[in-house]
């Protein structure tokens, strides 16, 4: 049950471990930016690596690359 594990930020999470998302937090035009990119509540996600500071993250099928900060916005 995916709704079982306590809630925490996406940049927590190891490498290919898929959570879904509970909620994106920040100022509203950062929650639309992350929604365009297809990281809206309840949609699957998953850090495939992290370099220099930035996360590749599989979301929808795709493959983006967010900054560690701003990854740390989606909850869950």
């Amino acid at each position: 049950d995916l709704h079982s594990f306590p809630t925490r930020r996406s940049s927590d999470l190891r490498t290919w471990q898929e959570r879904q998302i509970k909620k994106i937090s920040g100022a509203d035009d950062t929650i639309r930016f992350l929604n365009g990119l297809g990281f809206v509540e309840n949609e699957m996600v998953s850090i495939i690596s992290e370099t220099g500071g930035n996360l590749i993250i599989k979301v929808k099928g795709s493959r983006v690359a967010v900054d560690k900060k701003i990854a740390g916005l989606i909850l869950v």
